[in-house]
């Protein structure tokens, strides 16, 4: 078969698996973090497509999104008002309809070949895929300052309390039940940089076990992280998010994801 008409069938079903990018200011990493992606899902042998979400940027990282190549893999552009990553990630997930779901850094800092194994676990029944940078089997080459790694592991202790049993909260490397990461992305009320615990937290409060698989991981240039500027507020937001989940009344489990009785064209 012509490889414009493999595109275009595979374009024309629904994507098994949505990916989200949240993007703020990323031109300069988003193409080439886009054109990995792309190329590793177009690899992938059912469809996929992929979700930007534009937080807000002042250069060129909507354009580069609205004027992507069309090809085996659809990009399409969603615009987040309100600012921080949590809040981009949350308008990203809201927007997939696919049976699974993750979200990922516009710096592809995770070597993309995770996608496969928490792909194959997704199928296999397991609901939250997470990768950690912690695990014994990790591949990790972290360049950040001495403070930086002081500040990690603080907040790994805190964030301990609210999601018992993961070791890595942070990694930008997750995947998920479609139908829960949906009913859990609409309650999500972080905005900043520890969404990612209280997205998580909430998981767990539906009876899904959250796993950690090893990554490779490369810090890249570019992290708008800092350890003076946003340490408080991240304390803060862990104290929101502990107050949050215990004044509310627990919810329901979301129901799994069953595949459909003639799967056609998925494994």
């Amino acid at each position: 078969m012509p490889p414009s008409r493999q595109g275009d069938e595979r374009t024309s079903r629904p994507p098994l698996l949505e990916i989200v990018i949240p993007a703020y200011n990323e031109e300069g990493r988003l193409p080439g973090g886009l054109l990995q992606l792309c190329a590793k899902l177009a690899r992938m042998p059912f469809p996929t497509a992929v979700i930007v979400v534009d937080n807000n940027s002042t250069d060129s990282t909507a354009e580069i999104v609205r004027t992507w190549p069309r090809g085996k893999v659809p990009v399409r552009l969603t615009r987040c008002e309100t600012p921080g990553k949590g809040a981009a990630v949350r308008a990203g997930l809201l927007e997939t309809r696919a049976p699974f779901v993750g979200f990922l850094d516009a710096d592809m800092a995770t070597d993309l070949g995770a996608i496969d194994v928490a792909f194959g676990l997704l199928l296999s029944g397991e609901r939250v895929v997470v990768g950690s940078r912690a695990h014994a089997f990790s591949d990790v080459e972290n360049r950040h300052s001495r403070v930086r790694e002081l500040g990690a592991v603080g907040f790994r202790a805190l964030a301990r309390a609210l999601v018992r049993g993961v070791s890595d909260t942070q990694c930008g490397f997750k995947f998920f039940d479609g139908a829960l990461a949906r009913d859990v992305a609409a309650r999500l009320r972080t905005p900043g940089f520890a969404f990612d615990v209280e997205l998580l937290a909430r998981c767990a409060d539906r009876g899904a076990t959250i796993l950690e698989i090893p990554v490779q991981w490369r810090d890249m240039p570019g992290s708008r992280f800092s350890p003076a500027r946003h340490s408080a507020g991240i304390v803060l937001e862990l104290g929101r998010i502990w107050l949050t989940l215990r004044l509310e009344p627990r919810a329901a489990a979301a129901p799994a994801w069953e595949p459909p009785l003639d799967p056609v064209g998925y494994p």
